[in-house]
């Protein structure tokens, strides 16, 4: 969910995008297509974007904080393949996550010098080095004021026959993989909040106090740890001595008054090989997962053979539970790449599910 105050397409070629497809108010999406060869494993990447601005009463006309990024052939390198998802939180959090979505594919060519080779040998050493450079520049940056703002970022590349992901924050990315006769969702990154009990030490280690509002408020033990994911009252990261930050989320790209307490940029990197089972990957923000499990998720995406069709229908599912919990909805962002051999343009496993080829 972003801070205590609130959450707080297609693109061509290397665009991204801030977030208008049917089915759903406000939605962002493209009208056709994307694909993207990855001669080195004999793949064809088809892909699909839409971000839904979020529905905020008390805030009309507020700005979506959602961003994404497309860039095929990364680095110039035709095995070469990044998509990413930006959730920014607080008064700046539109900048912010504007700000990760322009700067990470720059500092990761920084981090990488030798035509996306190197990228692909040591995706995490890069992933690391850009993130947080993405971080330290977002904080020197005189256009955009991160003390109490960030955001969010899960970027997936593709490297010939393999797929490495990187997580700040808690978006997610997860994969749709054949297994025992049915489509598993497969995690590809780990959310990072203060339900995690090693985050939830590491941040405490820092000086942090992890509480939910209630407990800060008084009206909930101070001391208790027993959080439920469905409440609506998660744990937060705050300051030994002030109500501040309140960040949901312990690691995040800005939110330079967080850091003191050990909320950090550094990002966690998953490394997974393509095989014939995996048959599409999800990145999304937290709008799409606030309500529906990876699982579900997996599950709506194997139901529909054109990725575009599936975007409209996650986010107006997504949409619609947001207002059966809430008199609001998030701000939704989600990416579906589908894997097809370049040969026949079929998933490995066509019959995965109903219709899904």
């Amino acid at each position: 969910m972003g801070c205590a105050q609130g959450k707080c397409c297609l693109p061509r070629d290397g665009e991204g995008g801030r977030g208008a497809g049917g089915g759903v108010p406000g939605g962002r999406g493209g009208a056709a297509l994307g694909r993207a060869a990855v001669p080195g494993a004999d793949l064809v990447l088809e892909y699909a974007t839409l971000t839904v601005d979020g529905l905020y009463p008390d805030s009309p006309g507020r700005e979506s904080q959602d961003a994404y990024l497309v860039g095929t052939r990364f680095a110039g390198n035709p095995d070469l393949h990044l998509f990413a998802v930006f959730d920014g939180h607080g008064a700046s959090g539109t900048a912010c996550a504007g700000f990760a979505r322009d700067a990470l594919p720059r500092l990761l060519l920084a981090a990488d010098d030798d035509g996306g080779r190197g990228l692909a040998a040591d995706p995490e050493a890069a992933f690391r080095e850009a993130m947080v450079g993405v971080n330290t520049e977002m904080h020197a940056a005189a256009a955009v004021d991160d003390s109490m703002s960030g955001t969010t970022a899960v970027a997936a590349l593709v490297a010939g026959g393999a797929l490495h992901v990187a997580n700040v924050g808690d978006s997610r990315a997860v994969a749709g993989v054949w297994r025992e006769g049915r489509v598993a969702a497969e995690e590809l990154s780990w959310d990072q909040t203060p339900f995690r009990a090693d985050e939830r030490a590491r941040v405490k280690a820092c000086g942090a106090r992890v509480m939910s509002v209630e407990q800060v408020e008084g009206v909930r033990d101070p001391d208790a740890e027993g959080w439920l994911a469905d409440e609506g009252d998660p744990p937060r990261v705050w300051a030994r001595d002030g109500l501040y930050p309140g960040t949901a989320f312990t690691r995040s790209l800005g939110d330079l008054a967080a850091e003191g307490v050990g909320v950090i940029a550094e990002p966690e990197v998953k490394s997974v090989e393509i095989s014939p089972s995996h048959l599409f990957f999800v990145v999304a923000s937290d709008g799409v997962f606030e309500f529906l499990s990876s699982q579900e998720v997996v599950d709506m995406v194997a139901m529909h053979p054109d990725p575009r069709d599936a975007c409209s229908a996650i986010a107006a599912e997504s949409y619609k539970l947001w207002l059966e919990h809430e008199n609001r909805t998030d701000d939704i962002t989600i990416i579906i790449v589908h894997i097809r051999d370049a040969q026949n343009g079929a998933t490995k496993r066509t019959a995965a599910a109903p219709g899904h080829q």
